[in-house]
């Protein structure tokens, strides 16, 4: 049974998300503002984090920067914003997804699903156990990255992404590729979610992110891994 925890301070929100999620079968933890919820991280480690972006004590941006620091799990942000800058910034600072209120619960627990079926198998299975190009090396069992002696810090969807790609050498996917493969669901034709993560991407595997040798840009299609 998956753990999710649920960062929220609306109560009647959060009585009826986690009803939802229960019946779905999650162990369903919950925090009301930023400081508990670093709390409850540590003390039941879940498999998910639903974290709002406006909460007392310590707002969701600090909650999700602090996880990151040591865990790469599944965060998805909520907000009852509609400002674009918004959706990136909770993007920029480690989540992988995001939703605004007021969502359906039946997309969430899509989403969720599909990230947790993401995170147990990888996203994606190449033939080949390891992958080395140049001075990058994949360890696809483990899911670990090297950076020449480096060992590199990559988010679930970081990695799922870079491997995706490498493990295709030279083709081409579009960023609606990309988000039915490593998200897996349509994300109805927003796909700055992949730009964000590619960028992200290319600033710690990149010498030089702006002008990369690993991931490289088909302008106006999509990405491609440099073939060997």
């Amino acid at each position: 049974m998956a753990k999710i925890l649920l960062v929220d301070d609306e109560a009647a929100l959060v009585k009826g998300l986690k009803y939802s999620l229960e019946r779905e079968n999650f162990e369903v933890y919950t925090a009301e503002n930023g400081q508990r919820a670093l709390q409850v991280m540590e003390e039941v480690k879940p498999d998910l984090v639903i974290l709002d972006l406006m909460l007392p004590v310590l707002d969701g941006t600090e909650v999700c920067k602090k996880i990151r620091k040591y865990s790469t799990v599944p965060i998805i942000m909520l907000t009852a914003r509609n400002e674009d800058i918004d959706k990136i910034l909770g993007l920029e600072i480690g989540a992988d997804d995001y939703m605004t209120k007021p969502f359906s619960t039946r997309e969430l627990i899509a989403r969720i699903k599909a990230s947790l079926r993401r995170i147990a198998w990888g996203g994606i299975v190449p033939e080949n156990e390891n992958i080395a190009v140049g001075d990058l090396r994949i360890d696809v069992v483990k899911r670990h990255v090297w950076l020449g002696e480096q060992q590199l810090d990559l988010t679930a969807k970081e990695f799922n992404i870079l491997l995706v790609l490498a493990a295709n050498p030279g083709r081409v996917y579009t960023r609606e590729n990309l988000l039915e493969l490593v998200w897996g669901y349509q994300y109805y034709g927003d796909v700055r979610n992949v730009d964000v993560h590619v960028r992200r991407l290319r600033e710690k595997i990149e010498k030089n992110p702006g002008c990369p040798e690993y991931v490289l840009t088909r302008w106006g299609v999509g990405y491609n891994f440099r073939e060997k």
